[in-house]
């Protein structure tokens, strides 16, 4: 198996393209805005036209998408994946998206006799320039197995989760700690501020003790220094929050940290920040004087 369609050559999608390739991977793609990823094919992927022309050149395809009705459409489309794919074609799709649509897609090709997996990923923009993501498999064991050597080109710790849907339901566990540890970095940052520290010694002093974690080795500097370029936009944060919230609803589970840091990102895209990095948080406790 080595030739990979891929769709959603984005900020994560295209690092994980070149891991592909660096790979040895022969990678197609479908781009909606084919000049958005002319630098990747020149590295050598092959764009094709539309979703069928890219699903019938490849033996596996790779989703990496926005929303869940992103993943509806490319998958359920007239023109989708579904509607192009062979029997025993591999499908793994890598968006953060519902657990009931995860269930659903594995259903939907169970029935044509494709091999459906949830496959969402963590690490950021970083994780996927440095093939170290960790990715959370849901679906069959042996349709993971199979895609196993995939997964090691662009992730380091590849976990199966259980049936469809666990994958994701597992990357929204991870959402979730997020939410408050990216809560608790900014609220540490401001009252440091507030004390008349220095942000950058918090940082430098307390990422090695027991409240360090990734959003304040990683994201502590970029707020201190008013750097808020995507890694991840607040826009589909924002979604995988929403997805959360959803899903505990549903199960009458009160996740208050969740949801009060799911307000102020819902604050911050009203006030035109939907496209800006997660980090952007601290202007909602440090607002611009």
């Amino acid at each position: 198996m080595k030739k990979i369609g891929f769709i959603g050559v984005g900020i994560m999608g295209s690092s994980m393209v070149r891991n592909l390739m660096k790979n040895q991977y022969e990678v197609h793609i479908y781009a909606r805005h084919p000049k958005k990823v002319e630098s990747i094919v020149k590295e050598g992927a092959v764009l094709h036209d539309t979703i069928a022309d890219c699903v019938r050149a490849s033996e596996a395809i790779i989703t990496m998408l926005g929303y869940p009705s992103d993943v509806e459409e490319v998958y359920l489309g007239e023109n989708g994946i579904f509607a192009a794919a062979s029997a025993g074609s591999l499908l793994i799709d890598m968006t953060t998206s519902s657990p009931k649509l995860a269930d659903m897609l594995y259903a939907h090709g169970k029935a044509r006799s494709l091999d459906v997996l949830d496959a969402p990923v963590t690490g950021g923009d970083v994780g996927a320039k440095e093939g170290t993501l960790t990715i959370l498999v849901g679906g069959e064991k042996q349709i993971f197995e199979r895609a196993y050597p995939l997964f090691t080109a662009m992730g380091t710790h590849i976990y199966y989760c259980g049936a469809a849907g666990k994958g994701q339901h597992m990357k929204l566990a991870n959402q979730i700690m997020i939410a408050g540890t990216l809560s608790g970095v900014c609220e540490a940052l401001a009252y440091a501020k507030k004390q008349e520290i220095d942000p950058s010694m918090v940082i430098s002093y307390l990422q090695d003790g027991a409240a360090g974690s990734r959003q304040l080795q990683l994201l502590g500097p970029k707020m201190v220094n008013e750097d808020f370029a995507p890694g991840f936009f607040i826009k589909h944060f924002i979604k995988d929050m929403r997805l959360a919230k959803e899903e505990a609803r549903e199960d009458a589970l009160a996740l208050n940290v969740l949801e009060l840091v799911l307000s102020n990102f819902e604050d911050l895209a009203k006030k035109g920040f939907a496209d800006s990095g997660t980090q952007q948080l601290i202007t909602w406790y440090l607002p611009k004087e």
